[in-house]
């Protein structure tokens, strides 16, 4: 198809569609007819272009029209909770479900490299000393491990790590942009650094301590972080592989799901930061700490394995350009 001979056979349908949302208060019986009718043709259109994939910009300047059609046609605009009810219960459990692999591969390799480098350091005395003094790993493991999690006010803890882990879950996401390499970089980086900690608890025998102290919060954080990482590096492998979708397009699409993604990680990380704020350090009894993170990573898993999957059955992409959210503005 030629786009630009079929942008100029229908320009004056969609010149004429613009006029009437303009004067949407003001139309006329019949008018109101051929605003409905326009509507639906220039949908059309839009599925056409979009499916070419040959010009990005006309796709975003009809969505936007046919948007504002949308909302000239019904009236009204559905209510802002009723856009977040569909981003969670649609489009962002939607595209976990649809790059699980990913996410679920990257955790798989983060908690291989972990355990890798803390078996190295219990193994090897040379690099446990090489960490740091005898004097430094005692109070690391006897007094620093334990009160990292209760030496400032649980509010505020708790929001200091919440940002943190938003923060490098956004980085994990964005520079897949950069064909993946500093994704994995961020992963490597988290995966070692729990390494570490692993094996100078361990090595000093505090394993129960490091465990009971990590998993209540960490189940769920570190997915979050995985999805992450899964999600970046699947946006860094469609730039080099995008498929039978032109690149751009294939960019724009699963740069949009990773955007869904990002949004629906800050209310997932909001929630184990609350964890690591409120129950790590401040509830005493070990049992009743891990099985609070239990619960809440079993929670995010059937979330995404049946919330996720039925979205995904029906259709939805977690691209959010199709999401509810989509309108016009101005």
């Amino acid at each position: 198809m030629d786009i630009d001979v079929f942008a100029a056979a229908h320009a004056r349908e969609w010149k004429r569609l613009d006029d009437l949302v303009r004067r949407r208060r003001s139309l006329r019986g019949e008018e109101i007819d051929e605003l409905v009718d326009l509507y639906q043709r220039v949908s059309t259109h839009l599925s056409v272009v979009r499916s070419s994939g040959q010009d990005p910009a006309l796709v975003g300047r009809l969505s936007t029209q046919v948007a504002r059609a949308r909302s000239a046609v019904t009236g009204a605009h559905a209510p802002a909770w009723r856009d977040a009810a569909g981003f969670f219960t649609r489009v962002f459990p939607a595209v976990l479900y649809r790059l699980r692999w990913w996410w679920i591969g990257v955790s798989a390799g983060t908690v291989l490299l972990s355990t890798a480098v803390a078996v190295w350091m219990v193994t090897n005395p040379d690099v446990m000393h090489a960490v740091g003094t005898p004097e430094e790993m005692a109070r690391y493991v006897e007094h620093d491990f334990a009160n990292y999690y209760v030496e400032n006010p649980a509010g505020s803890f708790a929001a200091q790590v919440w940002t943190n882990n938003a923060w490098v879950s956004a980085q994990a996401i964005i520079f897949g942009v950069a064909f993946g390499l500093p994704t994995l970089y961020v992963l490597a980086m988290n995966g070692v650094n729990l390494g570490f900690a692993a094996g100078m608890m361990i090595g000093h025998g505090r394993g129960e301590q490091f465990f009971g102290l990590i998993l209540p919060h960490g189940l769920l954080e570190m997915t979050a972080v995985f999805v992450a990482g899964g999600v970046g590096l699947k946006l860094g492998w469609t730039i080099i592989a995008p498929g039978d979708r032109t690149r751009m397009r294939a960019l724009g699409e699963e740069a949009r799901a990773a955007l869904a993604v990002v949004l629906g990680l800050v209310v997932v990380l909001f929630v184990s930061g609350l964890i690591e704020g409120f129950v790590t350090g401040w509830v005493h009894t070990t049992w009743l700490r891990i099985g609070i993170g239990v619960l809440a990573e079993a929670l995010f898993l059937a979330y995404v394995f049946t919330v996720g999957r039925r979205a995904h059955q029906e259709g939805e992409t977690g691209d959010i350009e199709d999401a509810p959210a989509a309108v016009p503005v101005g």
